[in-house]
């Protein structure tokens, strides 16, 4: 059993610490999140720091879930804000810990996201990841579908290109 808190902007700004190890500690595992190495917890902190203003607008909505020793896992959706896109949502920055994996919780985490998209009027889910890596197993695990790859599409820590799949997922 995990247990998941959504972030409020105060949470959040309480949060950044444990979010930043998080992240610094999935990117030197290899995972492709947009960041090359090396990326240590300050340049971490410093693109979570970034994010709190979408999290106080609401367009950024953030979930965690933790144990007394650090952070182990997160999700994000970002929000559409655009008038003819309010009905899609992206689904963001899915991480679990190396230490966390393996018990089930990127499912409940990305369950939670998709979820609370619901409760908020979104039809249409969007995201992103690395072709053939173990988070592109499971969305298609978890009934997102494939609409494409893009080759070389971006770098991973290490700095070599990488594929990438492209997912939705229709709701409600």
């Amino acid at each position: 059993m995990h247990t998941i808190t959504r972030l409020s902007a105060d949470d959040f700004r309480d949060s950044v610490k444990g979010l930043a190890g998080l992240l610094s500690d999935v990117v030197a595992g290899g995972a492709s999140l947009g960041f090359l190495s090396p990326f240590d917890q300050s340049s971490a902190a410093g693109w979570w720091h970034a994010q709190a203003p979408a999290v106080a607008g609401g367009d950024l909505v953030i979930w965690i879930s933790h144990d007394l020793e650090r952070v182990n896992g997160t999700i994000s959706l970002a929000l559409e804000r655009k008038p003819n896109g309010r009905h899609r949502a992206e689904i963001v920055k899915l991480m679990v810990h190396p230490h966390a994996r393996g018990r089930g919780l990127a499912r409940a985490l990305l369950a939670t996201a998709e979820q609370a998209a619901v409760r908020a009027g979104v039809t249409l889910l969007l995201l992103d990841t690395e072709t053939g890596s173990a988070a592109d197993h499971l969305y298609h695990a978890t009934g997102w579908t494939r609409y494409g790859i893009v080759p070389d599409y971006a770098a991973d820590p290490a700095g070599s290109l990488k594929d990438c799949s492209f997912f939705y997922k229709t709701l409600g």
